[in-house]
C-alpha cells in the first residue's frame, strides 16, 4: 500500500488553512506516493511521529491510499487461482502460506483507513501460523462471503 498526497492536502499545504503539528507536517511532506505506511513511520520515528499522527492526515483526507481497485481481470485470476488451490490438498504450510499472504493483503488493503493496523499486522505475518492467527480477525473485518478464498488458501478447503 502506497501513501499519496490528495488535491485537498497540496492545497492545505501551500495555504495552512488546516492547523498541523510539526510531526504531522513532517510525516505529510515524506508522502511520494512510493513508500508504504510502514515506511513513512520508519523514516520519521526519529522526529517523533506516530501512527496516529498518520491516521489523522488520512482523516483529515490529506492523504490516501494509492492502491488499485482489483480489475475484472484481475477477480478472474483470483477466480483461477481458488481453482488451482482445490486441486492441490496437500499443500506444505510454506506453499498455504504463499498462496494465502497476496489474498490477505488484497482484503485488508481493500478496507482502506479502517483495516489499516489489520493490513500492518497481515504486512507483518512472516509464516503461516502467523497468518492463520490473524484469519478470524480478518473474516470479521471482511465478511464470511469475501473471506472465503482466504479460507480456503489458508485450509486447504
Amino acid at each position: 500500500m502506497s501513501i499519496v498526497k490528495t488535491e485537498t492536502g497540496l492545497q492545505v499545504m501551500k495555504d495552512r488553512s488546516v492547523p498541523l503539528t510539526p510531526r504531522q507536517r513532517s510525516v505529510f511532506i515524506l508522502v511520494d506516493g512510493r513508500r508504504s505506511m510502514a515506511e513513512l513511520l520508519a523514516a520519521s520515528a526519529a522526529m517523533g511521529v506516530s501512527q496516529e499522527d498518520v491516521e489523522h492526515l488520512f482523516a483529515l483526507g490529506l492523504i490516501t491510499d494509492s492502491s488499485p481497485k482489483p480489475s475484472a481481470a484481475e477477480q478472474a485470476v483470483a477466480a483461477a487461482h481458488d481453482e488451482v488451490l482445490k486441486e492441490h490438498n496437500s499443500r506444505s504450510p510454506v506453499q498455504r502460506y504463499q498462496d494465502a499472504y497476496p489474498i490477505a493483503t488484497r482484503l485488508t488493503a481493500s478496507l482502506g483507513l479502517r483495516g489499516f493496523r489489520l493490513n500492518l499486522a497481515v504486512e507483518a505475518a512472516g509464516n503461516y501460523e502467523q497468518l492463520l492467527e490473524l484469519a478470524p480477525r480478518i473474516r470479521e473485518a471482511v465478511g464470511p462471503e469475501k473471506f472465503v478464498p482466504l479460507d480456503k488458501a489458508l485450509n486447504n478447503r
